[in-house]
């Protein structure tokens, strides 16, 4: 019997679909593996005279739609007597979850594994990260100036503008040279100047799919989800509606992935989901990348099995 022990740090279980949940996956691959699995939300993590601490249950997951779970009786132990922890809270990446990066950093130092490094997670902002890779990237402005995004605009026509800490599609806007809406949609994304934003040349090609690719360890799953907007949906993304179809890499994307590989194993990101539209890095997802149940169906793989080979060899 295995004794490496795993936490998870998720959003409420009954909020769960397992059908696409990429968390309930990894339970299910540790839970084949016989490793005990353990279930807390960020609300169970405390810190008392400098030991991080956590309220939590063993779960017992079951492969379908209904009664998928069972939870065991509630315990309370240090968080670094657990193997390792998986960090699979959902944005928004507010305070609350900085603070627990703090958390999850301190048990570090005292030998726990965190899948994905805290202070890699606190510092990696999904969409500047990819900004390390410019030469990857569509043509990219990072401000809260509308003056300066309106040159922008008026520079390349036709772009994007995005929140840095939205999830889903939400508060993602096109802007096309002359839109009579410009300014209230800069108004509003900026808060009038006082919120950071990202503006980006806008890529035709995301009709054709917003690439999702799952990185582990370094090495990336050989075929892609292209996610196809919904008719007249101007985002990619499955919250939106999008639809997902399988799609083997491109040379341009594995390009990309050997680019991306040292930084993200050097900064111990175990589990990336990097997206791409038309060859080009529009966000890097290190928070709570999704889409492994899609591609695990599509493709009759066991994603989620191979993060946990890269933990047990990270445990050593």
């Amino acid at each position: 019997m295995s004794t490496i022990s795993l936490g998870f740090i998720v959003d409420p279980i009954e909020e769960f679909n397992p059908k696409k949940d990429s968390s309930f996956a990894m339970m299910l691959a540790a839970q084949k593996r016989g490793w005990r699995v353990f279930y807390m939300q960020q609300a169970d993590l405390y810190s008392q005279d400098g030991v991080v601490t956590a309220r939590m249950q063993t779960i017992e997951v079951f492969d379908q739609q209904e009664d998928f779970y069972s939870l065991g009786e509630l315990i309370t132990q240090p968080l670094h007597q657990l193997s390792a922890v998986l960090m699979r809270k959902d944005p928004p990446f507010d305070m609350e979850y900085i603070y627990s990066t703090y958390l999850l950093e301190m048990a570090a130092k005292v030998g726990l594994l965190v899948v994905n490094r805290a202070d890699s997670i606190r510092s990696a902002n999904e969409k500047l990260f990819a900004s390390e890779f410019s030469q990857f990237c569509p043509e990219t402005l990072v401000t809260r100036d509308m003056a300066r995004i309106k040159d922008f605009l008026h520079t390349l026509k036709h772009i994007v503008v995005k929140p840095l800490d939205g999830m889903g599609g939400a508060m993602i806007f096109q802007i096309k040279a002359g839109d009579a809406n410009t300014n209230v949609i800069l108004e509003t994304i900026t808060n009038y100047g006082q919120r950071t934003i990202m503006a980006q040349r806008f890529l035709p090609e995301y009709k054709q799919g917003d690439k999702r690719i799952l990185i582990i360890n370094g090495e990336p799953f050989p075929h892609g989800l292209a996610r196809i907007p919904a008719e007249g949906e101007g985002r990619a993304n499955l919250a939106a509606g999008a639809k997902g179809i399988g799609m083997d890499l491109t040379e341009r994307e594995w390009q990309i992935c050997r680019a991306l590989a040292p930084r993200l194993k050097e900064m111990g990101l175990l589990f990336v989901g990097l997206d791409v539209i038309g060859g080009y890095i529009t966000e890097i997802n290190v928070t709570s990348p999704t889409c492994i149940r899609e591609l695990d169906k599509l493709y009759s793989a066991d994603i989620a099995g191979l993060l946990m080979d890269s933990i047990e060899t990270a445990l050593g």
